[in-house]
């Protein structure tokens, strides 16, 4: 059968499949699968639940001397669930989360088999370093690497497919020298930092009450499904993430139609199973919906703190994954999987409170006299004014940048909504007026069956890559594929870092004697106007913000290898350095690891494509170009007889043979340019090359197949369409 009529047949399969065998949800408890708070304790001593406790709590340093008692609690637990193995559960470079894993069943020296799972194995684990991208802090011959127990994330069993299941133990992952090797090391190190500079201001401010301060995150998730038989169809998808071919369909998301709509049957179920399946893990998915393009979708968890919220992205993926796979569905996180339609990203809300619960970044009914936000406020403009390009780094990928600046997502130009309340706050203080009060906007519809309803402060801007939203800040920009750690990582690091330059300006001003509140907001003022170029309240999208933000000096880095400099930005590093966020040596190795990261992705691309284009799209508009001379032929033949016009032939004919020669001609240029960047042998050249020449002819080179897509009859076409895989489930 032919890739055609392999295609027809998957077509035919779904009109006549019906959802009657779908197996119905058994009833769970939550948390069920994770070795939680309640579990703790009632499986601990109380002297050992007690310490542990003290350790996740206030970020106190773990006592060793429990984690016998822990690991074997943890033991009995997981066995009475039919568990025999256990992992550390770990971040590598890769953006994946990766697992070895060891069974608990040892023998003893009379040949007796015993299950043991001791404090030793918990605390510490060793897997290869040398075969993760470490950016040549490892070498092949310096393979060892550890892995050391995160107790603040609470370990969890994902199941097996046969039963049972893994004992899974969040961990970080360092070097035999002590480096972070992993995403999750440098996370927690910025949750210190921001813990420490944030005390600042709540001692400045008299708070003597709060012993520590989290960050916290919640992410909404945004992906595509579409029918498994058609993914397994189209090489690009399987090997790359994306459509590297593909002409786009008469109807894409114009109507605005899937925006909320109504979830398909097939697709709910989907959603139901994972999320009872995340129910089991401790991950409380609060929001599911539909996106705006065909086939798009977003799940939101509760709010968490900044580890655990990591941890849980990356299991939210695993799972949906996972779940969709045995629901005949192909989930897609790559940021742009199809042309022409919205991507997916990962919008990462972030904000800070103390131990209290209160929010920090919680302006209250009165923001202007609430001083104590506005010095986070002002901290975190600070921040992205002075790192932005730091934090545009943290989201480059390959991948994410088909997306920024595209159908929908925010540009590659990092600037921060307020909103008008907030603006006009930090405008009365940048010209010394006397702040006003914020009145109440009670928003009435005037008919009597319909509550009023009180406005709030800030309305929302979606086009915004940093938009405050009530009590969080929400950086869109992140790529739906990519591990939230690194940019919450820069992120939190910048802040605290503008949080120790705030205190440090204040406390040396109020050394002459000065009224506080008079102080404080004169050292505002001052940072008020030095961050005023990237406070933008207008449509991202437009050319005219483009062409303002030049203007303010705000950068645009379009390309990954350009953007990610950053990274050796000496005024980078000092902050990073000086925050104890990551070493000199660290940020370099990082630096590496995302440019090959990059190279490998485009150098990927360009070989799927060329292949597709050799084995797939060529042999159809050959066979077809064969089926037209011979359809010419017989039309002249009896033209004389029948007066027939073989003209539409001919046409059709001069239209298929320019698309196939300009295919060929530049296939052949995309593939002698990549050679030609693979010759490079300096890894910052190499990148900068690849990222001024690969992704544009890459593009170019789609654009013959995709004509050819277009004239080619329907059964000779042998790659699923965007009609099929978009619009039919």
């Amino acid at each position: 059968m032919s890739s055609a009529e392999m295609r027809h047949a998957i077509l035919k399969e779904i009109a006549q499949e019906k959802l009657d065998n779908l197996p119905k949800l058994a009833k769970v408890k939550f948390g069920e699968n994770t070795f939680n708070d309640q579990l703790m304790r009632e499986k601990l001593p109380k002297d050992v639940y007690k310490k542990l406790k003290q350790t996740i709590k206030s970020g106190a340093k773990l006592d060793l001397s429990i984690a016998n008692s822990v690991a074997h609690a943890m033991k009995e637990w997981a066995m009475s669930k039919g568990v025999d193995h256990f992992t550390h559960w770990f971040q590598p470079q890769t953006g994946l989360t990766a697992e070895k894993h060891d069974s608990f069943f040892e023998i003893e020296s009379d040949g007796q088999v015993i299950e043991r799972f001791k404090g030793d194995q918990l605390v510490q684990g060793e897997p290869d370093a040398s075969s993760f991208p470490s950016g040549g802090r490892r070498t092949t011959f310096e393979a060892r690497g550890y892995t050391m127990w995160d107790p603040s994330s609470p370990a969890f069993i994902m199941e097996g497919p046969n039963g049972g299941g893994i004992l899974c133990i969040p961990s970080v992952f360092i070097s035999y020298t002590g480096e972070a090797l992993d995403k999750k090391t440098p996370l927690l190190r910025s949750m210190e930092a921001i813990n420490k500079s944030a005390l600042k201001v709540l001692r400045l401010f008299g708070n003597k009450t709060a012993n520590r301060v989290v960050t916290t995150v919640g992410t909404e998730q945004e992906y595509f499904l579409i029918d498994k038989r058609y993914y397994n169809l189209r090489p690009d998808l399987r090997i790359t993430g994306r459509t590297l071919i593909g002409a786009e369909p008469p109807k894409g998301q114009q109507l605005e139609d899937h925006y909320f709509g109504s979830i398909k049957e097939r697709v709910l179920a989907f959603m139901q199973d994972a999320e009872q399946e995340l129910y089991k893990l401790g991950v409380p998915a609060k929001t599911r919906h539909n996106e705006v393009a065909p086939h798009q979708y977003e799940i939101a968890p509760i709010f968490a703190e900044l580890n655990i919220g990591a941890d849980r992205n990356q299991l939210i993926m695993e799972v949906l994954r996972k779940v969709a796979n045995r629901h005949g569905l192909a989930l897609l996180l790559h940021e742009k999987p199809f042309k022409g339609i919205n991507g997916s990203g990962k919008h990462n809300n972030w904000s800070i409170a103390d131990d209290n619960g209160n929010n920090l970044l919680d302006p209250g009914k009165t923001p202007e006299e609430n001083l104590q936000f506005l010095v986070f406020l002002v901290a975190i403009l600070h921040a992205v004014y002075k790192y932005g390009d730091l934090l545009r780094a943290s989201i480059a990928s390959a991948g994410n940048d088909h997306r920024l600046g595209a159908n929908e997502a925010p540009p590659a130009i990092m600037s921060v909504f307020l909103g008008e309340r907030l603006t006009e706050i930090l405008d009365d203080i940048k010209q010394g007026k006397e702040l006003k009060k914020t009145e109440e906007f009670i928003i009435d519809l005037g008919i009597s069956k319909l509550p009023s309803i009180l406005r709030d402060n800030t309305d929302r801007n979606r086009t915004s890559p940093f938009a405050f939203t009530g009590n969080k800040f929400e950086f869109r920009a992140v790529g739906s594929a990519a591990s939230i750690s690194l940019p919450n990582t820069v992120l939190s690091a910048a802040v605290a870092d503008s949080l120790d330059l705030l205190v440090a300006e204040i406390e040396k001003e109020l050394n002459g004697s000065t009224e506080f509140n008079a102080t404080v907001l004169k050292v505002l003022q001052k940072y008020i106007i030095e961050t005023e170029p990237i406070r933008f309240e207008g449509n991202n999208y437009s050319k005219e913000w483009e062409e303002e933000a030049a203007k303010r000096g705000l950068p645009n880095v379009r390309k990954t290898a350009h953007a990610l400099k950053a990274f050796i930005d000496p005024k980078n590093m000092d902050m990073l350095i000086r925050q104890k966020v990551f070493s000199k040596e660290e940020i370099e190795a990082r630096y590496h690891i995302h440019l090959e990261q990059y190279v490998k992705t485009l150098d990927i691309e360009v070989d799927t494509l060329c292949d597709l284009i050799q084995t797939f799209v060529l042999p159809a508009a050959l066979k077809y170009q064969n089926q037209l001379v011979n359809n010419i032929k017989n039309v002249q033949s009896i033209s004389a007889q029948i007066k027939m016009d073989a003209e539409p032939l001919n046409e059709t004919m001069i239209m298929v043979n320019k698309a196939i020669t300009e295919l060929n001609k530049r296939c052949k240029t995309l593939h002698e340019t990549l050679q030609k960047g693979l010759a490079i042998t300096d890894i910052e050249e190499q990148a900068v090359f690849f990222a001024d020449h690969i992704p544009d002819l890459l593009e170019s080179t789609r654009e013959p197949a995709d004509q050819l897509e277009s004239i080619l009859p329907d059964d000779v076409w042998p790659l699923p369409k965007y009609a099929e895989m978009l619009f039919i489930m």
